[in-house]
Parts: structure tokens; C-alpha cells; sequence
């Protein structure tokens, strides 16, 4: 698939299904995060891999703001992890750099299948514990990983940015128009 029908296609899932990732394909996802474009050239950015003990990493997440019990439920949840860390020794501003990764990696997942949900709502402290993180790493984002058991659809924006679940149970994601974002010329 080329890039832009990929970037097109692409939307945020928060039901999986229960079947195992190649760990070779997550690495795929990372390898090309590595890749990404870095400020300065600095590469703050590291990454930690996790396939096991998901449910110690799953409760220290929180799920769908906007949706009541959107929190995947048991059998739905993500099969792996990776947690996007920043070494602040090298830098402690890497937020660019993480968009640029990140976007790598849901993009390189797709590809293979693989649907993806940012999460930025995290219990730092429980993670940096449970990983045992060093006080030099920051934790940034997460992304959970599956195979998407839900599908996902992006809805015209009208006043409400809020996403939602249908009867069918297809999350309807309000996106903006791109004639409503683009300025020629001059604003």
C-alpha cells in the first residue's frame, strides 16, 4: 500500500484481539521509529518492549476520555507495549522527536496488520517501579499494539470533536475538513 492511502487508512483502536504479535514485527515498528527525524540530531529516544506482565502495564493506563467504560475489557486488551522513554541527559525537551517516532510506528504496524492506540494518560510512577526505569528517563507516550478487533471510522467534523461507539460497536472519530484547515497564501 503506498504511504498516503496507509496514513488515510490508518485510525486509533482500543479493541484487540488475542492473538500474539510477531516479536519481529514490533521490532520492525521501532526499527523505523529509530529511523524517524530527531532534533539536533540528539536521538533522546529509546524504547521498552513489552510482551509480558501486560496487565501490570494495563492498569497503569487510562482509556477513551470521552467514552464511558472505554477501557478495553478482558480479551480485548493489547497484546504488547512499546513505552517511548526519553534519556534527559541528552535532552529534556523531546517532544517533537516523539511525534515523529511515534507516527513511525503506528504507521509500520499498519502495515503489518497491526492497529494501535496512543496513550498519553499514565501512571508514571507505577511504570517507572514496575520497569525499573532510571531517574535520567523520562516516560513520554505508550503505544498498545494488537490485532484491531473493533473497527474504527472517521466522521465528519461538525461542532463536536468528542468520538463515539455506535450500536454495532464501530467507533466514529470526528475528524476536521481539510478546506476548514488550509489558509492559501495568507491567513
Amino acid at each position: 500500500m503506498n504511504t498516503y492511502k496507509l496514513i488515510l487508512k490508518r485510525r486509533t483502536i482500543r479493541k484487540f484481539s488475542q492473538k500474539e504479535i510477531k516479536k519481529s514485527d514490533i521490532l520492525s515498528c521501532i526499527n523505523t521509529a529509530r529511523l524517524a527525524p530527531s532534533s539536533a540530531n540528539l536521538q533522546p529516544l529509546e524504547y521498552i518492549l513489552i510482551t509480558k506482565n501486560l496487565d501490570r502495564v494495563f492498569e497503569c493506563t487510562n482509556w477513551a476520555g470521552y467514552l464511558k467504560n472505554g477501557a478495553p475489557k478482558t480479551g480485548e486488551r493489547p497484546t504488547a507495549y512499546i513505552l517511548i522513554i526519553s534519556n534527559t541527559k541528552i535532552s529534556t525537551n523531546a517532544k517533537y522527536d516523539v511525534g515523529l517516532a511515534i507516527e513511525n510506528i503506528l504507521l509500520t504496524a499498519l502495515e503489518k496488520g497491526i492497529a494501535s492506540c496512543i496513550i498519553g494518560s499514565l501512571n508514571r510512577d507505577k511504570l517507572i517501579k514496575y520497569l525499573n526505569i532510571p531517574k535520567d528517563y523520562m516516560i513520554e507516550l505508550a503505544i498498545a499494539l494488537g490485532y484491531p478487533k473493533q473497527k474504527s471510522v472517521e466522521d465528519k467534523f461538525k461542532k463536536d470533536i468528542k468520538y463515539w461507539l455506535d450500536k454495532k460497536g464501530i467507533l466514529h472519530v470526528p475528524k476536521r475538513r481539510l478546506k476548514d484547515m488550509i489558509h492559501k497564501e495568507i491567513f
